[in-house]
């Protein structure tokens, strides 16, 4: 992919990763307020890690882990940039940084019938049950994880 590079993210990144997440067509926000600057540094800074993929310098998708739940709190890449390998990429670089950092499983929630679903259980999640809001609750082993 050329022109394409990955590296964590910083709170410089939050306008580029707000962008890239409300542009997204599945798993949308019902209110963009659910999802706030404050709650993007707080996950930066204190609560885990994130990563992002640019193109030409600007944020085109984007992973962030909350270490401090186990939890994958976001995958979304624009949608002219799907089908490109970067949801994979940054998939990776969120659960391997992870277990190196000692956690030993991930969870994480996505709506049914979504290519988010089918993404999720082709790299190796399980699907555990159902979630109040009836999304899918996955979760990933260190040991059952298929990362290329």
């Amino acid at each position: 992919m050329v022109g394409i590079t990955f590296r964590r993210a910083t709170v410089g990144d939050i306008e580029g990763m707000s962008r890239v997440r409300m542009a997204v067509l599945e798993n949308r926000l019902s209110d963009p307020a659910l999802v706030t600057p404050a709650m993007y540094s707080e996950m930066l800074q204190e609560k885990g890690a994130g990563w992002v993929c640019e193109a030409a310098g600007e944020v085109v998708g984007f992973a962030i882990v909350d270490i401090s739940l186990s939890n994958v709190w976001a995958l979304f890449v624009d949608p002219l940039f799907e089908n490109k390998g970067i949801g994979r990429q940054l998939h990776n670089l969120m659960v391997t940084w992870s277990f190196a950092a000692g956690q030993s499983k991930l969870w994480l929630s996505t709506d049914p019938g979504t290519r988010a679903e089918a993404f999720y259980r082709k790299v190796g999640w399980v699907e555990t049950g159902i979630e109040q809001n009836g999304e899918i609750r996955f979760e990933l082993n260190k040991p059952n994880s298929t990362i290329h």
